[in-house]
């Protein structure tokens, strides 16, 4: 019988289509690990959203291998200590893990492979959270592509991504002493402000295949006439699942691709192509979520803010559309991806507040916190990313309410305050001659805001 080898889950909590797992299984008896490492240099620490959804997809996962005779073994603490533990209590001579195209995920994993050599174990690292490589995907120049078209025209041209691949058989190894999960305190106690998460959410591999299944079957083909409505079920809601590798890019796209002729799947699948340049971008630019992309935009004259910040992140500006959203997103951890730009413009642009400060809150609060996706997206609402919105598209949010939301059935379901307006002063109450007492007004003049944030961006090119 060969020595054990150490499956060590990372964001890729799965057991279907996990390549890293398949050349773990390859005749040796497994060791599952999952390690907490929430102190680690450079690590950025999870937000409350996602340390509750880790929580249960945890729970889901030791559910899934309990099944197949095998124990996840929790520990938390420094990696390089605990991988090198576990493999003395095992007699593990291998260790192997999905790789992470994180920038301070790539340097850690370069530092562990020598400190674990030195313990007689090796440690084997396989790609599997994008479709297509990073280095695959290069401008003539050999450069990183900077805006998405030829990106991901240049991504498509290299055809499919290799098929999606079913669980392997598991060999249990050697029991191992692992710490329970509540006692890692993940799930928020003193107050409890998860039920909306609960109510909305459930996480882990099971949920994640039964979701694709039923988008797959009922939505990709309204995909393109409904993704932008925020009031009904028109998109995959699949982002959390796949940025913690409950699911992986490869099922999403083998399951979409070919599926009809119209645009639906296309554009779906150009949304996961997003997701694929975030990284990409964070890879060319590793300080992505904290340095502008553009360094010109250094130069921005943000505004410091107390009170307008915090309007915003409590859903209270006066501006239905975005604080809808902004309510949503408290309650459940997720926001549409419409009204994500709507707010997220809002807060730059009208209150010119520091991106990444709203990046910050995004991060804490979204269950689908991903540290590419939430940079880029940010950095493109800002207009200081790659192949970002231009300056001067600063989103009307009364506008934008009465195209994505006519009837108002989305501002309703969160701010039930303005449950009896009609649909034609829904976004914007204070014109009525008697507007809600128990909603706030509007914390800027959309038009003075405007004219304001232009002259900003417009101080960019004249310094």
């Amino acid at each position: 019988m060969p020595a054990p080898a150490i499956f060590w889950f990372r964001r890729d909590l799965r057991l279907h289509d996990n390549p890293a797992l398949i050349a773990a299984a390859d005749g040796r008896p497994i060791v599952p690990l999952f390690v907490l490492d929430d102190e680690a240099p450079g690590m950025r620490p999870l937000g409350g959203a996602s340390r509750w959804w880790l929580h249960h997809s945890l729970a889901e996962l030791a559910a899934g291998l309990e099944r197949r005779g095998l124990e996840l073994v929790l520990r938390r603490g420094p990696a390089a200590r605990i991988l090198a533990e576990i493999a003395a209590e095992t007699g593990a001579d291998s260790i192997f893990a999905g790789s992470r195209p994180e920038p301070d995920a790539i340097a850690r994993d370069r530092a562990l492979i020598p400190a674990l050599r030195q313990h007689g174990v090796t440690l084997t690292l396989v790609a599997d959270s994008l479709l297509f490589s990073p280095r695959r995907l290069m401008t003539g120049a050999g450069e990183p592509f900077k805006v998405f078209t030829p990106f991901w025209r240049a991504a498509l041209a290299l055809g499919d991504p290799p098929a999606s691949s079913g669980v392997p058989g598991l060999m249990p190894g050697p029991a191992c002493r692992g710490d329970d999960l509540d006692d890692w305190r993940l799930l928020p106690s003193t107050p409890d402000w998860a039920g909306g998460l609960r109510a909305a959410w459930q996480p882990g591999e099971t949920a994640a295949r039964d979701r694709l299944a039923r988008f797959v079957d009922r939505g990709l083909g309204d995909y393109g006439r409904l993704r932008d409505l925020p009031a009904v079920d028109g998109t995959s809601r699949l982002s959390p699942h796949l940025a913690w590798g409950e699911i992986s890019p490869r099922q999403v796209w083998h399951a979409v691709r070919g599926r009809e002729d119209g645009t639906g799947a296309a554009k779906f699948l150009s949304e996961v192509g997003w997701r694929e340049f975030s990284y990409h971008l964070l890879l060319a630019s590793p300080g992505l979520a904290e340095a502008n992309w553009r360094a010109d935009f250094d130069r921005f004259p943000w505004v410091e803010d107390k009170a307008t910040f915090r309007a915003w992140r409590r859903g209270e500006t006066g501006y239905p559309m975005v604080d809808a959203g902004m309510r949503e997103l408290r309650s459940t951890g997720y926001m549409h991806n419409r009204v994500r730009m709507i707010a997220g413009s809002f807060l730059v642009k009208h209150l010119l507040t520091d991106w990444r400060r709203g990046e910050a809150w995004f991060w804490d609060n979204l269950v689908d916190a991903d540290h590419a996706n939430n940079a880029a997206s940010w950095q493109w609402v800002a207009g200081s990313g790659a192949d970002a919105a231009p300056y001067f598209r600063i989103f009307n949010p009364v506008l934008q309410g009465e195209r994505y939301d006519p009837d108002g059935t989305y501002v309703r379901r969160w701010l039930p305050e303005l449950g009896g307006l009609p649909a034609t002063a829904i976004h914007k109450p204070w014109t009525l001659a008697k507007p809600p007492r128990d909603y706030p007004a509007p914390i800027v003049d959309h038009r003075l805001a405007r004219d304001r944030a232009l002259a900003a961006f417009q101080s960019l090119k004249t310094k």
